[in-house]
């Protein structure tokens, strides 16, 4: 299935809906702020530019194996969870999975300007006014407010289980989940699973598995992959503070810079750093450091995409639900 996306002055909220009887993917709008939406490319669907004024949400998938997506503080980002989510739905049948993405521009100021706040406390800068806390206090709370807000509605429109394919956006996991009434994966359980599932053998005597982590400021400071890691035993190893400033923030500037060759350079740099540290695999908690490395380079191979995780455990979830209604169905009626 081909996807697009197209930007409008208000929220597009698009369901891929593959109901037999359903060719088209229903369409919805919402006033808060400008978004984007997914649609199936055959047949192209003009989208309809009233606004819906109702603010309750409006059920408009009824598959029991429907997927709801909340779209990370990328538009690209989002843009390739979707991608790798149909690849992996489609490889065994030829039936794709019924999902429904919400992904708010807004966001990524206010998860920005968290972020920011996260990496400065990382960095112990100390603010001579509370004006600056109180300012990231206020980010906070409406990023996740957005965020719950948005879970909510892909719950109203029918949505059976819910991801984030977002790092930073785990950060407030617990409080954008809380009182979410279906499953929610968590990025990093679905790698922890995944990596429990490899069996990995020690790389030394004594020791245990180790894993190593590369990401932004932001991301290590709230901690997203480390305490699930360390909770199924695995040794997290994660770049020094030397590591940080000489080479992985150096490669974000040079990737804001458009010198990819050289951010490139920087993120092979920091993967032989951990590698040499006896870890068995490097979990890159980054989509801009995630792009960087071509497909058939050596490296890949000891790296870990959590989006690919991510996507997998979505579709196993979806297949799992469909198979359970199935076999619901087939049970006779005495």
């Amino acid at each position: 299935m081909a996807l697009s996306f197209s930007a409008s002055s208000y929220p597009l909220y698009v369901a891929n809906n593959v109901n037999k009887h359903e060719k088209k993917p229903s369409v919805i709008r919402s006033p808060p702020s400008s978004s984007f939406a997914l649609r199936s490319c055959s047949p192209p669907i003009k989208a309809d530019h009233s606004i819906n004024n109702s603010s309750e949400p409006q059920r408009i998938c009824s598959q029991e194996n429907t997927v709801g997506i909340i779209g990370g503080v990328s538009v690209l980002s989002t843009l390739i969870f979707l991608e790798k989510f149909v690849l992996w739905s489609s490889r065994e049948e030829r039936e794709n999975i019924p999902f429904i993405v919400c992904s708010d521009p807004m966001v990524v100021k206010d998860a920005y300007k968290s972020s920011i706040a996260m990496s400065s406390a990382s960095h112990e800068l100390v603010s001579d006014s509370n004006d600056e806390e109180i300012s990231a206090g206020l980010d906070r709370v409406r990023l996740v407010e957005n965020l719950r807000e948005k879970r909510m509605f892909l719950e109203g429109g029918g949505a059976r289980c819910i991801v984030m394919p977002c790092h930073l956006s785990h950060a407030w996991y617990g409080e954008i989940s809380q009182g979410c009434e279906q499953p929610f994966l968590h990025v990093a359980e679905c790698v922890v699973k995944e990596l429990k599932e490899a069996r990995f053998r020690p790389l030394e005597v004594g020791s245990c598995v180790k894993v190593g982590v590369l990401a932004s400021d932001a991301t290590l400071v709230a901690g997203v992959y480390q305490e699930k890691l360390q909770d199924q035993g695995f040794e997290v190893v994660l770049p020094d503070k030397s590591t940080m400033e000489n080479i992985i923030n150096p490669a974000m500037i040079s990737l804001k810079q458009k010198d990819m060759k050289g951010a490139r350079n920087l993120l092979r740099i920091a993967i032989q750093v951990l590698l040499v540290k006896a870890v068995n695999t490097v979990i890159i908690a980054s989509h801009d450091l995630q792009c960087l490395l071509p497909h058939d380079d050596p490296l890949v191979k000891k790296c870990i995409d959590p989006m690919d995780a991510l996507a997998r455990s979505a579709v196993r979830w979806a297949k799992s639900a469909k198979l359970h209604k199935r076999n619901l169905n087939s049970i006779p009626n005495y």
